[in-house]
């Protein structure tokens, strides 16, 4: 990538451009590499990394390391005592916004991977253009919603999300830039976490529950599932649910939990690293789940999946099921071993399927993801400065 050329070099001096995190950390690995691209080929473009919580400026000063480092200022953002008196790390995303809404608005971008970053334009922050990446290219219908018009560049990963948000109304056209997936870059820079040590080499499943109330496998499922691969001496289970399920879990499902650390055929891991940088897709052998965007990350490499309707959703035909075309979907836990056996053996025939839903989700080209998301917020920067 060449950077800019003069009348681009005019505009983008003196351009400040901020890349949020206020959720969880697992969103860093949306857009992080965004920021590096943009900090490296636009050298003019002030490139700044802004967090609520010291946790994550170390996490990504280590990714950044990792990544042989980049022109990038850490800031992080105040109050200090809301720290204090927080009991979530990173502390609520609503109040940080408020207190931090008028430093944001010297920015001419945030650059965020949550949509609850749109509540800016309500705290009277106006010039400054928010960009939203995304942080995951699931199917769920929950993140195709208003608040999306509020932002001034949606991404998407692939034409599937695309069509759907355009299509719907949720965003305009010229606004909306697909760029692949930019946490493959990432994924492919960095090294893995480290696996987990399982005392045989057996096939490998990871279970990844969503927190979705009732779309979601954990409450109707998680106990008799762990309970059976304990039990079932064929297969190794990664239990890695979505980060946010545990984060307000109750103390009795977290005794329930702990009572399988230590065994030699599961690997608890409630929300570690190793969750969010693809370490357990790409080593697991199938996929067990619900309604996660993870699916698509597990897929990049086509490998069998079983997906649970705990909910009984009537899901045929519903395209915030899709990914469900792509293995078998049982409505019980029942047997869970064996219909694993079963997914995995029957996988041929849903390979085709897992191929072209990985093509509609992933529009990956021979430039990578991050320099064509970059290159997409300094274009539509341009625009709007006309």
């Amino acid at each position: 990538m060449t950077g800019l050329g003069l009348l681009d070099q005019q505009r983008a001096r003196a351009t400040r451009v901020c890349f949020l995190y206020i959720a969880q950390p697992h969103q860093v690995w949306h857009s992080l590499s965004i920021a590096v691209a943009m900090a490296r080929a636009w050298p003019e473009i002030r490139v700044e990394i802004a967090a609520t919580s010291a946790g994550h400026l170390d996490y990504i000063q280590g990714m950044l390391d990792g990544l042989g480092g980049a022109p990038i200022t850490l800031r992080l953002l105040p109050p200090a005592w809301l720290r204090r008196l927080s009991r979530t790390a990173p502390p609520p995303k609503a109040l940080m916004l408020a207190l931090n809404a008028g430093r944001l608005a010297a920015y001419d971008a945030v650059v965020t991977p949550e949509r609850t970053t749109a509540l800016l334009r309500k705290l009277g922050v106006r010039r400054t253009a928010l960009v939203y990446t995304q942080h995951g290219a699931g199917d769920r219908g929950g993140p195709f919603e208003p608040r999306l018009r509020v932002f001034d560049l949606v991404m998407a990963a692939g034409p599937k999300q695309r069509d759907r948000m355009v299509d719907e109304g949720w965003v305009r056209p010229e606004a909306c830039a697909m760029v692949g997936y930019p946490k493959f870059d990432l994924v492919d820079a960095l090294p893995p976490s480290a696996t987990p040590a399982f005392a045989k080499a057996l096939p490998t499943v990871v279970y990844n529950p969503h927190f979705h109330e009732t779309l979601g496998s954990w409450s109707a499922f998680g106990l008799s599932i762990l309970e059976q691969f304990a039990a079932d001496e064929r297969f190794n289970l990664i239990f890695a649910p979505h980060v946010r399920l545990f984060e307000t879990a109750s103390e009795a499902d977290r005794r329930a939990v702990a009572a399988f650390e230590g065994h030699p055929r599961i690997h608890l891991d409630l929300g570690g690293p190793a969750a969010f940088d693809m370490t357990y897709t790409r080593l697991a052998d199938l996929y067990l789940g619900d309604v996660s965007s993870q699916v698509y990350e597990f897929l990049r490499t086509p490998k069998p999946c079983l997906f649970l309707n705990p909910s009984h959703a009537d899901w045929k035909g519903d395209e915030s099921f899709h990914h469900w075309l792509y293995g078998p979907v049982r409505e019980t836990a029942d047997d869970i071993c064996d219909a694993v056996a079963a997914a995995i053996a029957g996988h041929g025939d849903f390979l085709e399927a897992q191929k072209v839903g990985v093509a509609e989700t992933f529009d990956i080209t021979s430039v990578p993801s991050s320099q064509r998301a970059a290159r997409a917020i300094v274009d539509r920067l341009a625009v709007l400065d006309r």
